[in-house]
Formats: structure tokens, sequence, C-alpha cells
């Protein structure tokens, strides 16, 4: 440990000694909060190969020789290897990868309201994440991932993780664990930069990272509330006794909701458990259980969302359309063994559980998915060719153990007119598996110059039968696809990095999307609903980036620019709407070529400071260009679901003593509401504004949260529909109204 202690104390020297010499930096503690790119990835290299810290096994990692002679010339700042923390190794993973990344630190996000996954991700550049309705059901799509998905859908396009280990699958990700308490930080890696995680979707990998009881406090109590009967409680604690340590955060809440139609609760569990057996091995158990009862209000016209936001779609209220979570659980395990100072091997094992009950049409249909996962990375470092380099193999494999889909007779209309309410006259299997395994090395070509590889081969498999009535004609198909990727860093200065990478994403089409679509039964009580499966192909996308990212005098900042030729990309349309007597479908299937590309940047930094007051700035702005390539029926057409251009920022005064204020804004350009780009939604822009103070002993903290301040009406989120011929049809989610929010927490 001595020698594994003074790697990471020299490490940390060299960034502070070189921080404190920056003509433009005023005082100590704006050094204390740089952290330079170059210096985060040796740093990550000494602590968690040596294994002076476990919280390193969290992710991909990666280490760079950034001249280790020049290293030992300099004066050593005793500095433990203890006081790396959690989030800033995470930094260090995150700024050795050649492409878009961003770390979230859960203390910023907690200074405001802390409802869902929107609040977390704000501000974050190639990051569309919008709310609607108050439930856990956000849109998020990054780089045009999953771009027609509207509320309520399980997400596709991004593999989410809970530190480092999968909640995707082949069913897609369901939602309703992804609660926003309870958290250290959250990585994002957008697009092919996922790659470590064995992530091959086209929007990239996002990770949760949840506290242990080495970075938590014994006990903490959190309330919030506000607008709409919106109010949220938390309780926490986390400890470290000897091996031992542990975290465990309960939350509940509640919600009248904004729109009719759109009252809500949840509560939950956030835990683990973590042994240290010595400093080559050691364990941590994790647990979420949540549950979650919201009302949908279905979609809107553009004209009802300007007459009236806060209305519901009539049919879903008259039906009283709702959908249930009513209780998933996701047990896992990782378990970290080191070799020595070059080598470790992370194991990891999930069991996912998530069963949900839909009541939102004249059916009423059941899902159960059980999930088993399993992972290994392996990591070594040594030299080839007479230079540093890294080499990481890995493993994911995730599969259904069981999967199925019961509908019932909810409204007897149509159809099943006649039939008793509750009778069950369909049921389909499903069947899948996502086996990646990927390996990639990174090679110190100069002191300056860094060259990563990697190759990954996909094998997945989908299956699925109608059961009841009995068809006979089960589909199943196995796939075999192989996905590059070659990347570069240069460190052009001490504080600057350019990066690029080309490479390859493979997304076979989630389990149950292959009964969203047509051929449909045309007679008895199933009559509309899908009878086989349909043989979707997996989308692919060759990508290209070039970026830059670092800090100069006006802060941190980002910019990606990245362009995809995608083929088969799998994109969905809602071909009938609710009734009173008919279910609403929804159809999916491969489309013909697709662009995707965008910039994507970013920029926080101090735009004044004097006597422990400061004035910053943050900022995400995102331009997505998503259109078909010469496509015989559209044309060169815009895709719809997404903003041309989005943009967030916040200015905030800060003062020593704990007290800040901020001012920010939201904006996004109009969407197109279907393929034939025949209507879009309104252009809009939202301000808001927070007060809070943070008592300097870290015992308690407030929040004061104004949304939407001048009331107003906009379209957050749409549906696509196919080609509505310029017709104002139900497609539009609308964004919440002027909200006040305000929280409350306290840590002994």
């Amino acid at each position: 440990m001595i020698e594994d202690e003074r790697d990471v104390m020299e490490l940390l020297a060299v960034k502070e000694n070189r921080q404190a010499g920056r003509a433009h930096r005023n005082d100590e503690d704006a050094c204390q909060r740089s952290v330079r790119p170059q210096w985060r990835a040796s740093a990550l290299g000494a602590a968690l190969l040596a294994g002076a810290s476990s919280a390193a096994a969290a992710g991909p990692s990666t280490i760079a020789d950034t001249g280790a002679a020049s290293v030992r010339q300099l004066d050593a700042v005793k500095v433990s290897a203890s006081g790396v923390s959690a989030r800033e190794l995470a930094q260090a993973q995150l700024d050795a990868v050649p492409g878009g990344t961003a770390l979230i630190d859960s203390q910023r996000v907690e200074q405001g309201r802390a409802a869902t996954s929107e609040d977390v991700l704000a501000y974050q550049p190639g990051v569309y994440a919008q709310a609607a309705g108050g439930g856990d059901g956000i849109k998020i799509s990054i780089r045009g991932s999953a771009i027609n998905r509207g509320t309520n859908y399980f997400r596709s396009g991004v593999l989410m993780l809970f530190d480092g280990l999968p909640v995707s699958g082949p069913g897609g990700t369901p939602y309703e664990l992804f609660e926003p308490l309870g958290l250290s930080h959250t990585e994002v890696l957008r697009g092919a930069n996922g790659f470590d995680f064995g992530s091959l979707a086209l929007g990239g990998a996002i990770n949760y990272a949840t506290r242990t009881g080495r970075d938590a406090v014994p006990f903490e109590l959190r309330v919030e509330g506000g607008s709409y009967g919106y109010r949220k409680a938390q309780i926490a604690t986390g400890r470290v006794l000897g091996a031992w340590d542990y975290y465990a955060s309960l939350t509940d809440s509640q919600r009248d909701g904004y729109q009719a139609q759109t009252a809500g609760s949840s509560r939950g569990v956030v835990s683990n458990l973590g042994y240290r057996f010595n400093d080559k091995v050691d364990t941590r158990f994790y647990l979420r259980w949540r549950e979650t009862d919201n009302q949908t209000p279905g979609n809107l016209t553009r004209a009802q969302l300007q007459a009236d936001p806060r209305q519901a779609n009539p049919v879903n209220r008259i039906q009283d359309a709702s959908r249930i979570q009513p209780g998933s659980t996701w047990f896992a395990n990782k378990t970290t063994v080191r070799f020595g100072e070059a080598s470790q091997l992370v194991l990891g094992a999930v069991y996912h559980d998530y069963p949900i009950d839909v009541r939102a049409g004249v059916n009423r249909a059941t899902w159960g998915f059980r999930d088993l996962s399993l992972s290994a990375q392996y990591q070594h470092t040594g030299t080839l060719f007479g230079q540093h380099s890294l080499t990481q193999v890995g493993w994911l494999s995730t599969r259904h153990l069981d999967a199925w889909q019961n509908t019932y007779v909810r409204i007897p209309s149509g159809p099943t007119a006649g039939l008793p309410i509750g009778q069950l006259f369909r049921r389909a299997t499903y069947g899948g598996a996502d086996n990646v395994l990927h390996a990639s090395n990174e090679l110190v070509l100069t002191p300056a110059l860094r060259l990563i590889t990697g190759l990954s081969a996909i094998y997945t498999t989908r299956r699925t039968e109608v059961v009841l009535p009995y068809v006979g004609q089960p589909y199943r198909r196995d796939r075999l696809a192989f996905a590059p990727r070659v990347g570069l860093i240069w460190d052009a200065a001490p504080d600057v990095q350019v990066y690029a990478n080309a490479s390859r994403s493979v997304e076979p089409p989630n389990s149950w999307a292959i009964l969203s679509t047509p051929p449909a039964f045309t007679s008895g009580p199933a009559t509309g609903l899908s009878m086989r499966g349909l043989d979707l192909k997996n989308q692919t996308a060759n990508s290209v980036e070039l970026g830059t990212r670092g800090q100069g005098r006006w802060g941190e900042w980002s910019v990606s620019v990245y362009r995809a030729a995608v083929r088969d990309e799998l994109l969905s349309v809602e071909v009938q709407a609710a009734t009173a007597s008919s279910e609403a479908l929804t159809a999916e299937s491969n489309a013909s070529a697709t662009t995707h590309q965008g910039v994507e940047a970013s920029l926080a930094g101090t735009l004044w400071e004097s006597n422990g007051q400061r004035l910053a700035l943050r900022q995400a702005y995102t331009f997505s260009d998503f259109h078909y390539d010469h496509d015989a029926l559209f044309g060169s057409n815009r895709l719809p679901g997404i903003a041309r251009h989005f943009y967030q920022g916040e200015l905030r005064y800060e003062h020593d003593s704990g007290f800040h204020a901020g001012f920010n804004v939201q904006a996004g350009t109009p969407i197109p509401v279907d393929y034939a780009d025949s209507l879009r939604s309104k252009g809009y822009a939202i301000l808001g504004a927070t007060l809070g103070f943070d008592a300097p002993s870290q015992r308690w903290s407030a929040y004061l949260d104004l949304r939407n301040l001048a009331d107003k009406r906009y379209t957050a989120i749409v549906t696509p529909g196919y080609d509505d011929r310029g017709a104002d049809l139900a497609r539009s989610v609308p964004g919440e109204g002027f909200g006040i929010y305000a929280g409350l927490s306290w840590r002994l």
C-alpha cells in the first residue's frame, strides 16, 4: 500500500502544483475545484489497479502515461489515496474516453427538486430528457436514440446501468427503478463511447452510481413538496463498520398531477452492502425495489394543448387509464479481485424481476419479465511494442428467464363485446438474450497521444409466440454481428484534450416490439392485435466523432461533432389512436437509410469572483439533424420526436456562507409530429429560478425551486404519427406550467 499511495500522491501533486501556477486563478479553492483530464486518468490508473480505492471498480477504466519521469522530480504533497473520491475516479475514467462524456454530481442535482431522471439529466449536451405527466416514464434520447418513443414506453437505444451492472435487457429498459435520490453521481457516455460498458447502442450508456457507506452520512432525512400536490420524503443511512459498509435509502412520493388524469405514487428502496476481504478482494451486494402507480393522461392536439394544457385526452379520462408497476426488484452482486498491481477482474451478476399492469384502454395488459445478467471485466496494465498499454476484455450477457404478456377484457366493447370483464383472450410469450464480448486496448504512442482500439461481437436471440388464441407460428431468430472501434486522444495542452473516434453500433429490436407490428388477427376478441412476430432487422450505424474538452479562462467546456450513417433504423409509429371501443395500435419497422448528425456543446465556469462571492454560468446546447436519406416516400424529411435546437442554461450567484440563487432557461425549436413532416409543435422558451442555502456544517440544506415562471404552454414530448396530412391530431404531451417546489435536508 505504501508504494501504491505514493503513486497517487505524486500524481495528485502534479495536478495541484500545476494548477497553483495558473495566472488566471486567484485563490486556492478555485484550484482545488479544477481537475485536469490528463492527470485524472493517471491517478485513476494508480488507484484502480493497485487497490487504493475499491470505488474504482464501478465501471470501465483507463490508464495513460503522462510522463512518469517528470512526475518523480516534483515535491510530494501529502495526500492519502483514500482522499480520492469515487466521483474523482469516475471523472478520470470519463476523461480517458475518446469521445463525448459527462459526469453529474448528485449533490448539485439535490440543490433543487429531484423528482425524476429529468432532474438528474438536465444541462447535459446531447441528452434530450423530458418528463410529462409527472411520472417516471420520461423520454430519453441521446443522439437520436429511440427518437420516436413517447412517454411510458420501455426505454430503448441507451444501455442503462446501476453501478456498472445492466438494467437494460432484450426487452429494453423498464423505468420504475430510476429513483434519483440515493445516487453519488451519474455517468453519461454518448454514442459509441459506452463501449467498455458493453454498450453497442446508438445512444451510448448511462451509469447511475449509488452511494455506499463510504460516501454517505449515518443519517439523512429529506422532504420536498410543492405544486400540483407533489410531496416526497427520503430517509437514508450509511456507515462503515470495519471491513463492512452499508447504505440504505427509503423513499415515498405522491402527486395529484398538473394535468387531469396524472395522479401517481411511488415507494422504494435503494441499498447495498459491501465487504472488503483485504486489499485484493472486495464484494458488494445491491438491492433496489420500487413500486409505482401512475394515471396516464394520453396525448393532446396542438390546439387542445394551447387552449388548456391541464386537460387529459377525453378517452383516457373516461377509461381512467393507468399504468402500474406492482413491485420491481433488482438484486445484484459485484466482486473485484486484484492480481498484484497490474491486473484486476470484476465479476457481476444481476437478477431483475419487473412485472407491469397496464390499464390504459378497453383491454388490460399484464406483462411479466424476469432477466438474468452475468458480466466479467478483466483489465491488465503493461507494455505493448515497448509502450505503456491498458488492455480490457469484457463479457456481458442478459437473457429473459421468463417473459410473457396476457391481455384481458377491461371494458367489453367492439371485438370483446359480450365477454365478461377479466376474461383472458390473448397470451404471448417472449424469449431473448443479448451477449456481448468486447476487447479494447489503450496504447500510449507519445506522452501526449493515446490510441484506443476495440472490437465487439454481439450475438442475439429473439423468440416470441402467440399461444392464445393458438396460432402455431412461433418466431425465432439468431444474429451475430461485429462492431469495431478506433479512437485517439491528444493532450494538446495541460488543460486541453482533442479526441476523435470511428465506431459501429448494433441494436437488435426489443423482444416485445417484434409483436407490436401486424400481421394481426382479423376476427374474434383479439381482432387488431398481433398474431405472430415480424422479422425485424438489427439497426446498425457507422459513426464518426470529433471533439475537444478542457478548461480555459471561462471554465470547463466540451464540444463534440458527430455523424452516424444509420441503416434499418428501428422506428415506431402510432397507426391507430385509442377510441372508446378499440385499443391504440403501434407498429414498429425498419426504416430506409437515415442520418443522425449533430453538435453537443457545454460550458461551465466562473464569470466573476470576489470576497467569497462568485457568479457562475453553465450552459448546454444540442443541435440535432436527424433525417431520411432520400426515402422513396419522405425524401429527406426530418425525423419526428426531437427539437432541432435545444438549450439549457443557468446563471447562478454563490456565496461562501452557503447561500446560492440562480436564474435558468430552457428552449426548444418546433418538433415534427409525423414522418411526413406535415405539422410541427410550437417552439418554446421557459424560465425558472432557484434559491438555496447549504449550511457550512453540512448538517442541513434547503432550496426553493421555481419552474416555468411565465406559465408557458408548450409541447415537451411528441408521439409521432405516420402521415397526418397536416391535420392537428393528438400527438403532443404538454410540459408542466408554473410550479413552486421546496425542500429541506437534515444530516447527522
